[in-house]
């Protein structure tokens, strides 16, 4: 299996999958009259980030991934999204933006070095292989659980098939 077929359709399916649940999210507060707001900020844990960000976050873990294991300008996208309608639109241009890349622009990035921030002043570099595995996807799948948390803890039906992506 190709380094890019380790990575890019896990992101996809991922990233696919919490449009869904967006959608349904959207759906349960027209229907219990749920003002979309309360839902898009809501958070498991008062310390934790609300919903709309872990969205945001999955989004960039998925796209800033990709863009350092293919030395790519990594993308900086705003986090301006207010809306259910406003956060599938960015799942799906994330969608989009990974699947503009081949896999000969993964060929090698596993044994790759790749730099990324720690902290407003502080960088570490792992090859990709270990970016991927420490890094990369176990931010990326907790954001995406995360946010699927906050759906179910606020009433939302989903399940464990919503968020693989195969309801």
């Amino acid at each position: 299996m190709s380094f890019y077929d380790a990575t890019v359709p896990a992101y996809l399916q991922i990233l696919t999958s919490l449009s869904g649940l967006l959608t349904k999210a959207e759906a349960h507060c027209e229907t219990k009259k749920i003002q979309p707001e309360v839902l898009l900020g809501s958070r498991l844990y008062p310390d934790m980030l609300p919903l709309s960000k872990q969205i945001q976050l999955a989004s960039d873990f998925a796209a800033k991934g990709c863009a350092r294991l293919t030395q790519s300008e990594v993308p900086v996208t705003p986090d301006t999204e207010t809306s259910f309608a406003e956060l599938r639109q960015r799942l799906a241009n994330t969608v989009d933006y990974l699947k503009r890349f081949t896999p000969a622009q993964f060929e090698g990035a596993d044994s790759r070095d790749v730099t990324f921030p720690t902290g407003a002043t502080t960088s570490m570099t792992l090859k990709g292989q270990e970016f991927v595995n420490r890094v990369s996807f176990p931010n990326f799948y907790f954001h995406a659980a995360i946010a699927h948390g906050i759906l179910r803890h606020n009433g939302v039906e989903i399940g464990k098939r919503d968020f693989l992506g195969v309801a």
